[in-house]
């Protein structure tokens, strides 16, 4: 069977990343999960005091920042994996800042594209399939209610114990990143218009992840990869 590659899109806490890893497991795919470079971005500036909006200072920080994605999910920043420091809520509104800085959007981007220049990949973002893999044989545009991912957010943040806020809070700042990330001037939250749209306020990981793969199968028989 031949191999494509695949953007999945949509807003924060919508389950990309989860469902990412579960179809690069069935599929034997590798995940790269591209917001976890834009909170490795936000830990570093964060941990050496800069602006988060200092774009020339987060650019000349990224000079000398390595960040890797590795095969089994681990988030690698600069030799030391960070794959649950960058997961808190803090740093995720943290990313959504500093996501906004063109500059900075064009370096990471520029890293994702090299990631991914061959086919095997399962990239997940908010502009995946319109700007960083803008060729991906299949795209998909996962969104849900505010209300179910911060549910599930408050969940996954108990479930690893990650110092969390409230529901009500939690909600909040998913609707104040939504904001951020469809009005930004770079790169904006938006539905490619090759992609397929699945809401999955009322859907399990499994269903949601059946959905896609059927989609993925039908992709690859017709062309015959």
């Amino acid at each position: 069977m031949g191999r494509i590659n695949i953007a999945i899109d949509g807003p924060s806490a919508a389950g990309k990343s989860t469902i990412a890893k579960m179809l690069g497991s069935r599929l034997n795919y590798i995940h790269l999960d591209s917001g976890a470079m834009y909170r490795c971005t936000a830990y570093k500036a964060d941990q050496m005091g800069l602006d988060i909006e200092d774009e020339a200072a987060i650019c000349k920080m990224l000079e000398d920042t390595s960040i890797v994605l590795t095969e089994n999910g681990d988030v690698i920043l600069d030799g030391t994996c960070v794959s649950k420091e960058i997961r808190t809520d803090a740093i995720s509104q943290l990313a959504s800042r500093v996501s906004k800085l063109e500059k900075v959007r064009a370096d990471l981007v520029a890293r994702q594209m090299e990631m991914a220049k061959d086919k095997g990949f399962i990239m997940d973002g908010r502009d995946i399939g319109t700007v960083v893999l803008k060729d991906a044989e299949v795209k998909v545009f996962l969104t849900a209610t505010a209300r179910a991912r911060a549910m599930r957010r408050l969940k996954q943040n108990n479930d690893q114990q990650i110092a969390t806020s409230d529901l009500e809070t939690i909600e909040k700042e998913i609707e104040e990143r939504d904001y951020r990330d469809t009005h930004r001037a770079a790169s904006p939250l938006k539905k490619a218009d090759d992609a397929v749209e699945i809401d999955s306020s009322n859907l399990c990981a499994e269903e949601v992840l059946d959905a896609i793969y059927a989609l993925v199968l039908e992709k690859i028989q017709k062309e015959d990869f």
